[in-house]
């Protein structure tokens, strides 16, 4: 007897097979209805946030299993995990262009019904921080264990697996770094210098994160390369 492909075989709510896995009846009613709505771009603005919480969602659980894959010395594992949370964090930088299509005045109206809601109170950025000191907690413990020198390993073969461990540690800071200049760039084309968000902070504040770094003694590695180098030591 042929099989009926239409009927779901599932458990959960929904028609199809699709719907109860994916969850989408579930997903798809978590955004403000039109009727409730004060401007139509809130839409825009929910699932532009919406979707960065659930790309946050994976780089958190790829970060956190990339630290634990550091400390069991599988490194190649790790820089793969890495690369993929880096990558999620990319994509949800890129994402932030669909803000810049709000009017600066359109933003205003939508900010009436956000109460003191704001993206400091992301859990998903609460957690990639929270990973972020621990990844450099791993990265300290890796270099006191192993007595690793960046320095030589970077002078090495880019093909031995602490390389590519150190330039995967420095994509997915970097990538953060990227997403909070970008965020801060779109903030500023909306709603202006010298203001304050919905949580009171003002929006200036948020140049002192585009340059912090969670893992600053990869980074100096950079500077000591250069400093010690061919040119450098030149008389």
């Amino acid at each position: 007897m042929a099989r009926d492909y239409s009927v779901a075989i599932l458990d959960g709510e929904g028609a199809t097979d699709y719907a109860r896995y994916m969850r989408t009846d579930m997903l798809l009613s978590l955004q403000r209805r039109p009727e409730d709505m004060v401007h139509r771009d809130e839409l825009l603005f929910q699932v532009v946030h919406q979707s960065a919480e659930l790309w946050l969602k994976l780089a958190n659980a790829e970060t956190a299993e990339a630290i634990d894959r550091i400390a069991a010395d599988a490194l190649d594992t790790a820089s793969r995990l890495l690369g993929r949370a880096a990558l999620a964090i990319d994509l949800m930088t890129q994402q932030l262009e669909m803000l810049e299509s709000l009017t600066p005045w359109t933003f205003q109206t939508i900010r009436t019904v956000l109460g003191h809601g704001s993206g400091f109170e992301s859990p998903g950025w609460a957690g990639l921080q929270k990973r972020g000191r621990e990844l450099n907690n791993a990265f300290t413990a890796l270099t006191a264990r192993d007595d690793v020198d960046w320095a030589e390993v970077y002078r090495g073969s880019p093909d031995t697996r602490m390389y590519r461990l150190a330039e995967a540690l420095i994509n997915w800071d970097e990538a953060v770094a990227l997403w909070r200049t970008r965020h801060y760039k779109v903030a500023t084309r909306i709603i202006g210098h010298e203001v304050t968000g919905t949580k009171g902070a003002p929006v200036d504040s948020l140049v002192r994160l585009v340059v912090h770094k969670f893992l600053p003694d990869l980074w100096q590695v950079r500077t000591e390369l250069t400093r010690t180098g061919p040119m450098e030591m030149a008389p």
